[in-house]
């Protein structure tokens, strides 16, 4: 009668055993596909979130002075009119990340910031230069960057970076829904995203 028992006993634990180890195995196996599903979604993001907007501006430029001891006002003056395609880009394939196993959490370490691109497309009007006060490469270059400087002004003011910041929290609640469909918990910057209006409070 004990033998019988022993074996009983015996064949409990051997089996006990077998399933607890296929347990975990599988635990792990979920876990692992899981932690692989989630570092695809990151790869296959957008790479590129982009925002357009378009400017126009018109510019008066005057260089003209005086020479020979304010005996002769030489002139130098111009209308410049500029149109400007303005793009308000973050490039995803740089985040920075870390999948922690062993708590289920994604943590994104860090977001690029964004680039802003500015094409302009400048036309002259009314060009006034004198002999001895010519246009010279200087004054386009000075012209150009007085632009950029005053269209960058104009971009700020604008809803054109805050469009793209949305764009990219929309981006970024893909990964959210992600990790909580799947019971991890995700992290920006060591603070941890409990919904989806959480993440619209990030400080990005």
């Amino acid at each position: 009668m004990r033998k019988i028992l022993f074996g009983v006993i015996i064949t409990l634990i051997v089996l006990f055993t077998f399933k607890y180890c296929g347990d975990r195995k599988k635990e792990q196996t979920i876990l692992k596909e899981n932690s692989a599903l989630i570092q695809e979604q990151l790869k296959n993001v957008s790479k590129l979130v982009v925002t357009e907007g378009h400017f126009s501006e018109v510019f008066t430029y005057d260089n003209s002075k005086r020479i020979f001891g304010d005996l002769l006002e030489v002139e130098k003056k111009a209308i410049v009119v500029v149109n400007a395609d303005v793009t308000v880009a973050y490039d995803l394939s740089k985040i920075e990340y870390n999948v922690d196993e062993t708590t289920k959490t994604l943590q994104i370490l860090s977001i690029p910031k964004e680039e802003i691109k500015i094409s302009p497309d400048f036309e002259y009007y009314d060009i006034q230069a004198d002999y001895l006060n010519p246009f010279e490469a200087k004054d386009y270059n000075e012209i150009k960057k007085t632009v950029r400087k005053q269209l960058m002004k104009k971009i700020e003011a604008s809803d054109l970076k805050s469009n793209a910041q949305n764009r990219l929290l929309s981006e970024l609640s893909k990964f959210y829904i992600l990790t909580n469909s799947l019971g991890w918990k995700l992290e920006y910057n060591q603070t941890p995203v409990e919904s989806l209006e959480g993440l619209n409070t990030l400080k990005l």
